[in-house]
Protein backbone atom coordinates (compact mmCIF):
# COMPACT_ATOMS: atom_id res chain seq x y z
CA UNK A 1 0.00 0.00 0.00
CA UNK A 2 1.46 3.20 -1.23
CA UNK A 3 1.76 6.27 1.34
CA UNK A 4 -0.93 8.35 -0.17
CA UNK A 5 -3.23 5.11 0.61
CA UNK A 6 -2.49 5.01 4.06
CA UNK A 7 -3.63 8.56 5.00
CA UNK A 8 -5.60 8.79 8.34
CA UNK A 9 -8.18 10.98 9.92
CA UNK A 10 -7.09 11.22 13.72
CA UNK A 11 -10.35 12.14 15.80
CA UNK A 12 -9.83 13.25 19.53
CA UNK A 13 -7.18 14.62 21.46
CA UNK A 14 -3.56 14.35 20.28
CA UNK A 15 -2.36 11.86 22.43
CA UNK A 16 1.34 11.24 21.99
CA UNK A 17 1.30 7.47 21.82
CA UNK A 18 -1.10 7.36 19.01
CA UNK A 19 -0.15 10.68 17.42
CA UNK A 20 3.86 9.11 17.10
CA UNK A 21 2.36 5.54 16.10
CA UNK A 22 0.29 6.43 13.55
CA UNK A 23 3.12 8.87 11.99
CA UNK A 24 5.01 5.65 11.75
CA UNK A 25 2.16 3.92 9.44
CA UNK A 26 1.24 6.71 7.75
CA UNK A 27 0.24 10.51 6.85
CA UNK A 28 -1.92 11.74 9.56
CA UNK A 29 -4.57 14.55 9.33
CA UNK A 30 -5.76 15.36 13.00
CA UNK A 31 -9.30 16.83 13.31
CA UNK A 32 -7.86 18.64 16.81
CA UNK A 33 -5.74 21.02 14.56
CA UNK A 34 -8.90 21.63 11.93
CA UNK A 35 -11.10 24.84 12.05
CA UNK A 36 -13.71 23.88 10.09
CA UNK A 37 -14.82 20.22 10.14
CA UNK A 38 -17.22 20.08 6.99
CA UNK A 39 -14.44 21.65 5.44
CA UNK A 40 -11.43 19.40 7.02
CA UNK A 41 -13.40 16.34 6.23
CA UNK A 42 -14.84 17.60 2.89
CA UNK A 43 -11.01 17.65 1.84
CA UNK A 44 -10.11 14.24 3.05
CA UNK A 45 -13.28 12.44 1.47
CA UNK A 46 -10.56 10.05 0.25
CA UNK A 47 -8.93 8.29 3.41
CA UNK A 48 -9.33 4.81 3.68
CA UNK A 49 -8.55 5.13 7.74
CA UNK A 50 -10.34 6.57 10.88
CA UNK A 51 -8.62 6.31 14.60
CA UNK A 52 -10.58 7.95 17.10
CA UNK A 53 -8.25 8.20 20.10
CA UNK A 54 -11.40 8.94 22.94
CA UNK A 55 -15.06 8.32 22.76
CA UNK A 56 -16.01 11.07 20.24
CA UNK A 57 -19.12 12.36 18.32
CA UNK A 58 -21.53 9.60 16.63
CA UNK A 59 -19.91 8.36 13.75
CA UNK A 60 -23.06 7.09 12.27
CA UNK A 61 -23.89 6.62 8.19
CA UNK A 62 -23.96 9.94 7.55
CA UNK A 63 -20.79 10.02 8.81
CA UNK A 64 -19.04 7.34 6.68
CA UNK A 65 -21.02 8.32 3.18
CA UNK A 66 -18.65 11.21 4.03
CA UNK A 67 -15.48 8.71 3.10
CA UNK A 68 -16.57 6.30 0.30
CA UNK A 69 -13.26 4.45 0.58
CA UNK A 70 -13.49 3.94 4.02
CA UNK A 71 -11.87 0.27 5.34
CA UNK A 72 -11.21 0.91 9.26
CA UNK A 73 -11.90 2.67 12.32
CA UNK A 74 -10.28 2.08 15.43
CA UNK A 75 -11.35 3.50 18.27
CA UNK A 76 -9.93 3.91 21.82
CA UNK A 77 -12.10 1.57 24.58
CA UNK A 78 -13.92 -1.29 25.05
CA UNK A 79 -17.58 0.72 24.24
CA UNK A 80 -17.98 1.61 21.00
CA UNK A 81 -21.78 3.05 21.36
CA UNK A 82 -20.85 6.61 19.20
CA UNK A 83 -20.05 4.41 16.19
CA UNK A 84 -22.89 2.88 14.44
CA UNK A 85 -21.64 -0.59 14.10
CA UNK A 86 -24.25 -1.96 11.82
CA UNK A 87 -23.91 1.25 9.56
CA UNK A 88 -20.14 0.57 9.12
CA UNK A 89 -21.09 -3.62 8.57
CA UNK A 90 -23.42 -2.53 5.73
CA UNK A 91 -20.48 -0.98 4.17
CA UNK A 92 -17.89 -2.90 4.20
CA UNK A 93 -16.04 -0.93 7.42
CA UNK A 94 -14.25 -2.53 10.00
CA UNK A 95 -14.32 -1.27 13.23
CA UNK A 96 -11.73 -2.24 15.71
CA UNK A 97 -11.98 -1.46 19.71
CA UNK A 98 -9.68 -1.74 22.78
CA UNK A 99 -10.69 -4.79 24.84
CA UNK A 100 -9.10 -6.97 27.02
CA UNK A 101 -5.70 -4.85 27.89
CA UNK A 102 -7.85 -2.81 30.40
CA UNK A 103 -10.17 -5.76 31.52
CA UNK A 104 -8.51 -6.05 34.93
CA UNK A 105 -8.01 -2.59 35.85
CA UNK A 106 -11.23 -2.01 34.95
CA UNK A 107 -12.16 -4.85 37.55
CA UNK A 108 -10.41 -3.65 39.98
CA UNK A 109 -11.43 -0.11 39.97
CA UNK A 110 -15.14 -1.80 40.21
CA UNK A 111 -14.04 -3.24 43.43
CA UNK A 112 -12.70 -0.62 45.13
CA UNK A 113 -15.86 1.13 44.34
CA UNK A 114 -17.73 -1.51 45.56
CA UNK A 115 -15.80 -1.55 48.78
CA UNK A 116 -15.89 2.87 49.35
CA UNK A 117 -19.53 2.81 48.46
CA UNK A 118 -20.75 -0.47 51.24
CA UNK A 119 -17.76 0.55 53.56
CA UNK A 120 -18.22 4.27 53.36
CA UNK A 121 -14.71 4.62 53.34
CA UNK A 122 -14.60 8.59 51.22
CA UNK A 123 -16.53 9.76 53.63
CA UNK A 124 -14.71 7.86 56.52
CA UNK A 125 -11.74 10.05 55.10
CA UNK A 126 -13.33 13.26 54.66
CA UNK A 127 -14.28 12.66 58.90
CA UNK A 128 -10.30 12.31 59.82
CA UNK A 129 -9.83 15.52 57.71
CA UNK A 130 -12.42 17.31 58.88
CA UNK A 131 -10.96 17.18 62.29
CA UNK A 132 -14.38 14.72 63.79
CA UNK A 133 -12.16 11.78 64.99
CA UNK A 134 -10.48 14.01 67.71
CA UNK A 135 -14.59 14.48 69.19
CA UNK A 136 -15.83 10.82 68.15
CA UNK A 137 -15.07 7.77 66.30
CA UNK A 138 -16.52 7.20 63.31
CA UNK A 139 -20.12 5.58 63.08
CA UNK A 140 -19.97 2.18 62.16
CA UNK A 141 -21.12 1.58 58.52
CA UNK A 142 -24.85 -0.16 58.08
CA UNK A 143 -23.20 -2.49 55.49
CA UNK A 144 -20.50 -4.89 54.59
CA UNK A 145 -19.51 -7.61 51.89
CA UNK A 146 -20.14 -10.13 54.59
CA UNK A 147 -23.32 -10.91 54.03
CA UNK A 148 -24.08 -9.74 50.79
CA UNK A 149 -24.63 -11.52 47.82
CA UNK A 150 -23.57 -9.42 45.01
CA UNK A 151 -25.64 -9.85 40.98
CA UNK A 152 -23.42 -8.81 37.99
CA UNK A 153 -25.11 -7.65 35.21
CA UNK A 154 -23.33 -8.31 32.28
CA UNK A 155 -20.76 -11.51 32.46
CA UNK A 156 -18.15 -10.72 29.46
CA UNK A 157 -14.62 -10.53 30.01
CA UNK A 158 -14.79 -7.48 32.75
CA UNK A 159 -18.09 -9.28 34.32
CA UNK A 160 -15.89 -12.55 35.04
CA UNK A 161 -12.79 -10.45 36.15
CA UNK A 162 -14.69 -8.83 38.47
CA UNK A 163 -16.72 -12.43 39.51
CA UNK A 164 -12.86 -13.68 40.19
CA UNK A 165 -12.15 -10.95 42.54
CA UNK A 166 -15.58 -11.42 44.27
CA UNK A 167 -14.81 -15.37 44.41
CA UNK A 168 -11.63 -14.46 46.09
CA UNK A 169 -13.58 -12.30 49.16
CA UNK A 170 -15.72 -15.09 50.15
CA UNK A 171 -18.93 -13.37 48.49
CA UNK A 172 -22.01 -14.93 46.39
CA UNK A 173 -21.75 -14.39 43.02
CA UNK A 174 -24.86 -14.73 40.15
CA UNK A 175 -25.20 -12.91 37.28
CA UNK A 176 -27.58 -11.79 34.37
CA UNK A 177 -26.93 -12.03 30.76
CA UNK A 178 -27.63 -11.95 27.27
CA UNK A 179 -26.98 -15.91 27.03
CA UNK A 180 -25.86 -17.90 29.58
CA UNK A 181 -22.21 -18.57 29.92
CA UNK A 182 -21.45 -22.00 31.39
CA UNK A 183 -17.85 -21.80 31.63
CA UNK A 184 -18.20 -18.34 34.25
CA UNK A 185 -19.20 -20.98 36.87
CA UNK A 186 -22.12 -19.04 38.32
CA UNK A 187 -26.36 -19.21 38.71
CA UNK A 188 -27.37 -17.33 35.59
CA UNK A 189 -30.66 -15.40 36.08
CA UNK A 190 -32.38 -14.96 32.07
CA UNK A 191 -33.77 -12.49 33.66
CA UNK A 192 -33.09 -9.10 35.32
CA UNK A 193 -35.64 -8.56 37.96
CA UNK A 194 -35.68 -12.01 39.49
CA UNK A 195 -32.02 -11.62 40.06
CA UNK A 196 -32.36 -8.12 41.28
CA UNK A 197 -34.89 -9.82 43.35
CA UNK A 198 -32.61 -12.55 45.20
CA UNK A 199 -29.64 -10.51 45.55
CA UNK A 200 -28.95 -6.82 47.32
CA UNK A 201 -26.11 -5.55 45.35
CA UNK A 202 -25.88 -5.15 41.09
CA UNK A 203 -23.03 -4.52 40.08
CA UNK A 204 -23.20 -3.31 36.05
CA UNK A 205 -20.83 -4.22 33.53
CA UNK A 206 -22.69 -4.32 30.06
CA UNK A 207 -21.74 -1.92 26.75
CA UNK A 208 -24.04 1.35 26.01
CA UNK A 209 -26.16 1.93 23.71
CA UNK A 210 -30.12 1.31 22.56
CA UNK A 211 -30.02 -2.27 23.70
CA UNK A 212 -28.86 -1.60 27.31
CA UNK A 213 -30.50 2.23 27.89
CA UNK A 214 -32.13 2.39 30.80
CA UNK A 215 -32.31 -1.32 31.47
CA UNK A 216 -31.90 -0.31 35.26
CA UNK A 217 -34.84 1.35 35.65
CA UNK A 218 -37.36 2.34 38.63
CA UNK A 219 -38.82 -1.70 38.83
CA UNK A 220 -35.38 -3.07 38.95
CA UNK A 221 -34.34 -0.76 41.58
CA UNK A 222 -37.67 -2.02 43.29
CA UNK A 223 -37.17 -5.36 43.03
CA UNK A 224 -33.11 -4.66 44.93
CA UNK A 225 -35.01 -2.93 47.81
CA UNK A 226 -33.95 -0.64 50.63
CA UNK A 227 -30.68 -2.78 51.48
CA UNK A 228 -29.79 -2.61 47.81
CA UNK A 229 -26.47 -1.25 46.01
CA UNK A 230 -26.26 -0.33 42.97
CA UNK A 231 -22.72 -0.16 41.28
CA UNK A 232 -22.57 1.38 37.90
CA UNK A 233 -19.45 0.70 35.72
CA UNK A 234 -21.09 -0.02 32.10
CA UNK A 235 -22.33 3.37 30.71
CA UNK A 236 -24.50 6.38 32.06
CA UNK A 237 -27.12 5.83 29.75
CA UNK A 238 -27.66 2.30 31.42
CA UNK A 239 -29.53 3.74 34.46
CA UNK A 240 -32.22 5.55 34.45
CA UNK A 241 -30.53 8.50 36.59
CA UNK A 242 -33.68 10.32 37.77
CA UNK A 243 -34.88 7.30 38.81
CA UNK A 244 -32.20 6.19 40.44
CA UNK A 245 -31.48 9.83 42.35
CA UNK A 246 -35.75 9.13 43.56
CA UNK A 247 -35.09 5.92 45.17
CA UNK A 248 -32.03 7.34 46.88
CA UNK A 249 -33.71 10.34 48.28
CA UNK A 250 -37.18 7.55 49.54
CA UNK A 251 -34.49 5.32 50.65
CA UNK A 252 -35.84 2.41 48.16
CA UNK A 253 -32.53 1.21 47.69
CA UNK A 254 -29.43 1.75 50.53
CA UNK A 255 -26.43 3.46 48.48
CA UNK A 256 -25.30 3.27 45.26
CA UNK A 257 -21.59 3.82 43.67
CA UNK A 258 -21.17 5.71 40.35
CA UNK A 259 -18.38 5.85 38.53
CA UNK A 260 -20.17 6.73 35.14
CA UNK A 261 -23.20 9.22 33.89
CA UNK A 262 -25.62 10.54 31.71
CA UNK A 263 -23.96 13.21 30.15
CA UNK A 264 -20.96 13.36 31.45
CA UNK A 265 -18.64 15.20 32.98
CA UNK A 266 -22.47 16.42 33.94
CA UNK A 267 -22.96 15.01 37.22
CA UNK A 268 -27.03 15.46 38.88
CA UNK A 269 -26.36 17.62 41.95
CA UNK A 270 -28.77 15.18 43.61
CA UNK A 271 -26.45 12.75 43.22
CA UNK A 272 -23.54 14.95 44.19
CA UNK A 273 -25.39 16.25 47.30
CA UNK A 274 -26.04 12.34 48.57
CA UNK A 275 -23.75 11.13 50.94
CA UNK A 276 -24.97 7.55 50.42
CA UNK A 277 -23.62 7.71 47.10
CA UNK A 278 -19.94 7.47 45.49
CA UNK A 279 -18.94 9.31 42.52
CA UNK A 280 -15.91 8.54 40.68
CA UNK A 281 -15.11 10.82 37.61
CA UNK A 282 -15.06 7.38 34.80
CA UNK A 283 -11.96 6.08 36.49
CA UNK A 284 -12.92 2.49 35.06
CA UNK A 285 -9.52 1.77 32.93
CA UNK A 286 -7.59 5.38 34.14
CA UNK A 287 -3.77 4.53 34.90
CA UNK A 288 -1.27 5.59 32.77
CA UNK A 289 -0.06 2.09 31.95
CA UNK A 290 -3.68 0.38 31.03
CA UNK A 291 -4.33 3.71 28.94
CA UNK A 292 -0.82 3.61 27.17
CA UNK A 293 -1.70 -0.17 25.85
CA UNK A 294 -5.37 0.90 24.92
CA UNK A 295 -3.58 4.09 22.73
CA UNK A 296 -1.32 1.14 21.28
CA UNK A 297 -3.99 -1.05 20.50
CA UNK A 298 -5.35 1.58 18.44
CA UNK A 299 -2.41 2.82 16.77
CA UNK A 300 -1.47 -1.55 16.36
CA UNK A 301 -4.90 -1.94 14.31
CA UNK A 302 -4.01 0.72 12.11
CA UNK A 303 -0.27 -0.76 11.65
CA UNK A 304 -2.37 -4.01 10.80
CA UNK A 305 -4.68 -2.52 8.28
CA UNK A 306 -2.01 -0.93 6.37
CA UNK A 307 0.23 -3.69 6.13
CA UNK A 308 -2.73 -5.71 4.68
CA UNK A 309 -3.01 -7.64 7.50
CA UNK A 310 -6.34 -8.84 9.45
CA UNK A 311 -7.07 -6.55 12.34
CA UNK A 312 -6.59 -7.75 16.25
CA UNK A 313 -9.54 -6.68 17.83
CA UNK A 314 -12.80 -6.18 15.11
CA UNK A 315 -16.17 -5.63 17.06
CA UNK A 316 -18.64 -8.52 16.25
CA UNK A 317 -20.53 -6.49 14.31
CA UNK A 318 -17.87 -6.05 11.72
CA UNK A 319 -16.18 -9.84 11.52
CA UNK A 320 -13.25 -9.58 9.05
CA UNK A 321 -12.63 -11.01 5.93
CA UNK A 322 -10.55 -9.02 3.74
CA UNK A 323 -9.37 -5.94 2.87
CA UNK A 324 -11.27 -4.20 -0.19
CA UNK A 325 -9.88 -2.76 -2.83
Amino acid sequence: MNVHNREIILIGPLKPLIVKGLDAVGIVHKTAEAKDADAFYASHANVRAIACSATTELLGEPFMKRFPKLQIISSFGVGYDHIDAKAAAARGVIVTNTPEVLTEEVADTAIALLLCTVREFPQAERYLRAGKWLQKPYPLTKATLRNRTVGIVGMGAIGKAIARRLDAFGVPVVYHARRQRHEAGHRYYPKLLDMARDVDTLMVIVPGGAATANMINAEVLDALGPNGVLINMARGSVVDEPALGKALMEKRIMAAGLDVFAKEPEVPQELIAMENVILFPHLGSASVYTRDRMDQLVVDNIAAWAAGKPPLTPVPETPFTSWKN
